[in-house]
C-alpha cells in the first residue's frame, strides 16, 4: 500500500508528545488519539503547528515551579 493510500491519525501521550499512527491501529500503550485524521503530510502539518514546545509536560512544569 502506498503511502498517501493509508490514513493515519494523531496521538499524544502524557507528557503531551505527539506523533503519528495508522488509523486502523489501536492506539500505542501510553498515548491517545487528539481526534485529528488524515494523510501522512496532513498530520505531519496538524503535528507542526500544534506541538510548538518540544520539552515534555513534566520539565515545563518543573521549570515554572522554580
Amino acid at each position: 500500500m502506498q503511502d498517501e493510500e493509508i490514513s493515519y491519525k494523531v496521538v499524544v501521550n502524557d507528557e503531551e508528545q505527539h506523533s503519528i499512527w495508522p488509523e486502523d491501529r489501536e492506539d500505542p500503550p501510553g498515548w491517545r488519539a487528539t481526534g485529528f485524521r488524515g494523510t501522512r503530510q496532513e498530520c505531519l502539518a496538524h503535528v507542526d503547528e500544534v506541538w510548538t514546545d518540544m520539552r515534555p509536560a513534566s520539565l515545563r512544569r518543573a521549570m515554572e515551579a522554580r
